[in-house]
């Protein structure tokens, strides 16, 4: 009974040994060697060697070469049973980051690349000739509306100022004499008038000879004649005076363009022409002024968005911002101010230009800087991270996380891109996880280890 049990056991255990792989992987190593060494032993001794092996016992080397094939076949099947039954190798876990899909209030924006204009350029030039005096200002200097910024050799113009005040003063002078012929030549026409109809009398009462009354008619109407004259004088110096004091009038603007003024409140740009030099009327430039506040900022968008700004526009003041590229935590705040009239047919956009305070002096003439023009919000936007959208052959997905922690990879629908965050169309419910770093590799179905959330995903309603 016992030697029973004993083989059982024996059994047993040869057949709990032979499921083990490396049971099977030994024996085969065995089997190899055993017949590696069995053929070796054919050819000893070369093959004379050989020949005295078959004729010593030609019937022991059937029986080896049978066993030799015996074993060679059953290392080959244990081979292939261990291949078969060996487990499959398990799917490795990524490590990545996930952010959730939140609803939010998204702002509807268009972006567009603008450049800085001032809200008022003035180039200053001289508007009399001769040499520059003396500069008021320093380069980039802040001026104000009227402050004095040059001044131009003036005694010319002083000279003939005065001489049109001399020739003002000589035509009143005349202006008097004639007004005094006048009333002489009047007294004294009165006067012929008088005698004239006194000797009109005495001629018809035939005291007085004709010839005299003639003589006396004929000095009456020169005297007449002389009052005539003298209004023409009187008319012809008062047209004198109104000369004289035009005349007087320009050269005091002449000598006042010796003093050149600033026109607007403004900053100064580079000094052009120094002091001591010469210039021309209306032919130098001195330097040029930009109003900086406020301060426009022009910019254009494509045409398509045109019907749009129209329609918010109407109904409000559409908000800008603009920054500079090195500037965009705290850009300016502004508004738009102007579209254009007509859209661009090279380009196919349309211009629009607002307007910035411009207090702190950030935006500056000539500066590109980024522009944001809000149009309205959209509430309620399911939106997550932007680099958590991949582009794929069928179109942009989201890996999304499923609750046993296995990735999903889900086609969506992205709308427009605010402030680093994404709307989601549709193909995203709100509150799901979707993996914003460590999609390199992921595949759909790989397990995840969720190393962190991203600053920002565990917001829900706004």
């Amino acid at each position: 009974m016992r030697d029973i049990s004993q083989m059982r056991n024996d059994k047993l255990h040869a057949r709990n040994e032979s499921a083990n792989p490396s049971y099977f992987i030994c024996h085969w190593s065995f089997v190899k060697t055993f017949s590696a060494r069995l053929f070796a032993s054919f050819r000893l001794g070369g093959e004379g060697g050989v020949r005295c092996f078959h004729r010593e016992d030609a019937k022991t080397q059937r029986i080896a070469k049978n066993f030799a094939c015996l074993l060679a076949a059953s290392g080959f099947f244990l081979s292939a049973c261990s291949e078969k039954e060996a487990p499959p190798p398990s799917k490795p876990v990524v490590p990545v980051v996930v952010a959730a899909a939140v609803l939010k209030d998204v702002p509807v924006q268009l972006n567009a690349i603008g450049t800085v204009e001032a809200y008022s350029t003035v180039t200053v030039k001289t508007q009399v000739s001769g040499e520059l005096m003396q500069v008021y200002f320093k380069e980039g200097q802040e001026v104000r509306k009227g402050e004095l910024l040059f001044t131009i050799d003036p005694r010319s113009f002083e000279a003939d100022l005065k001489r049109a005040e001399a020739n003002l003063a000589r035509d009143l002078a005349q202006l008097k004499q004639a007004e005094a012929n006048l009333a002489r030549d009047t007294a004294q026409a009165e006067h012929a008038r008088g005698e004239t109809r006194r000797y009109e009398r005495l001629i018809q009462a035939g005291v007085v000879p004709r010839e005299q009354y003639e003589q006396i008619r004929t000095g009456m109407e020169a005297l007449e004649a002389s009052l005539h004259a003298d209004a023409a004088a009187i008319e012809s110096a008062q047209q004198a005076i109104s000369a004289d004091r035009a005349a007087i009038e320009n050269a005091q603007i002449q000598l006042g363009y010796c003093s050149i003024r600033s026109p607007i409140d403004g900053r100064t740009g580079s000094l052009m022409v120094h002091r001591g030099n010469i210039v021309k009327s209306n032919d130098t430039s001195l330097v040029v002024i930009h109003q900086i506040h406020p301060i426009y900022v022009n910019f254009s968008v494509p045409e398509q968005n045109l019907p749009e700004i129209k329609k918010y526009m109407a109904v409000s003041r559409l908000k800008l911002q603009a920054a500079a590229p090195d500037d965009r935590e705290n850009p300016a705040q502004g508004e738009a101010a102007f579209v254009d009239n007509a859209v661009d047919t090279s380009t196919g956009t349309i211009r629009l230009k607002g307007t910035f305070e411009n207090k702190d002096r950030r935006l500056w003439p000539g500066q590109f800087v980024n522009v944001l023009l809000r149009l309205t919000t959209r509430p309620s936007a399911v939106v997550v991270p932007s680099q958590a959208l991949q582009s794929g052959q069928a179109g942009p997905y989201v890996f999304v996380v499923r609750a046993d922690s296995t990735a999903e990879l889900r086609p969506v629908a992205p709308g427009m891109t605010v402030e680093g965050e994404t709307v989601i169309e549709r193909g995203l419910q709100p509150a799901e996880r979707v993996v914003t770093d460590g999609q390199l590799r992921l595949v759909a179905g790989a397990r995840l280890e969720i190393k962190g959330a991203q600053a920002g995903s565990l917001g829900t309603h706004p």
